[in-house]
C-alpha cells in the first residue's frame, strides 16, 4: 500500500473524490482496460486531470508519465486507502422505508461492508429477518454491536430518536455513524459522523431548477 506524504494534510474533498475515482477505475478493470489516462479518467467523472493528478499526489507517486495509470494497480492502492481492503460490520437503526432500502443495498458487501444486525422498537418487526439479518429490539444495540464487532452505525430513525441511537451506538463503542436523520448528533471527538440530509440535496435542486424556469 502507498502510504500518504507525511504530515501531509488531505483535504475533504480530495477524500471525497477517491471513492469516484475507485468506483470508475473498477468499471474500467471489469471492461478489460489495464492502462488509464488522468484525461481518460477525468473526461469519465467530470473532473480534470490536473485536479486528480493532484488528489493522487497527495498519497504518493502513481503511474508512469507518459504512459498512464496501471487499473488494476491503482484500484487496489485506491482501495487500501480507503480502507476498502478489509471488512467493517455495519449495523442499521429504523427499518422506516429508508432503513428497509439500505438493507437491502446490494453494493455494501462487494465494497467490504458487512450488515450485521438490524434495530428497531416495532414488536412487528422484532424478530424478522431482511436479507437473513435479524431485526433487534433497540435495547439490544450493546450486546450486539459487541458480539458481532460492528464498527459503523447506521442512523435512519426520526429525528426526535436520532440522538438516543446515536448515545446508544457509540456507548456500545461505534466509533463511525452514517446518519440520515436532519439534526446534527452530538458525539465525542473520536467519533466520525457522516450525514446525509436528503431535504438539502432536494432543495438545491429545487434551487437550480427555478432558475431556469425565468
Amino acid at each position: 500500500m502507498k502510504e500518504h506524504k507525511e504530515n501531509a494534510v488531505i483535504s475533504k474533498a480530495t477524500i471525497d473524490r477517491l471513492p469516484l475515482y475507485y468506483r470508475y477505475l473498477k468499471l474500467s478493470q471489469e471492461e478489460g482496460i489495464e492502462i488509464i489516462s488522468s484525461d481518460e479518467l477525468g473526461r469519465k467523472i467530470g473532473v480534470t486531470p490536473e485536479q486528480i493528478r493532484k488528489d493522487l499526489s497527495a498519497f504518493g507517486e502513481f503511474g508512469k508519465k507518459g504512459v498512464g495509470y496501471y487499473v488494476r494497480e491503482l484500484t487496489r492502492n485506491i482501495g487500501e486507502i480507503l480502507g476498502l481492503n478489509r471488512q467493517w460490520n455495519i449495523a442499521i437503526a429504523g427499518v422506516g422505508h429508508l432503513g428497509w432500502a439500505l438493507a437491502n443495498y446490494a453494493n455494501f458487501s462487494p465494497q467490504g461492508f458487512q450488515l450485521q444486525a438490524i434495530f428497531d422498537i416495532d414488536p412487528d418487526k422484532i424478530g424478522r429477518y431482511i436479507n437473513e439479518i435479524e431485526i433487534f429490539h433497540i435495547a439490544r444495540i450493546p450486546e450486539i454491536i459487541a458480539a458481532r464487532n460492528i464498527q459503523i452505525g447506521i442512523v435512519t430513525v426520526p429525528a426526535e430518536y436520532a440522538q438516543d441511537i446515536t448515545t446508544s451506538y457509540v456507548e456500545a463503542g461505534i466509533k463511525g455513524i452514517w446518519n440520515f436523520a436532519p439534526i446534527k448528533l452530538e458525539v465525542p471527538t473520536t467519533v466520525h459522523v457522516v450525514s446525509e440530509d436528503l431535504s438539502i440535496g432536494l432543495s438545491s435542486m429545487s434551487y437550480y431548477l427555478s432558475r431556469q424556469l425565468y
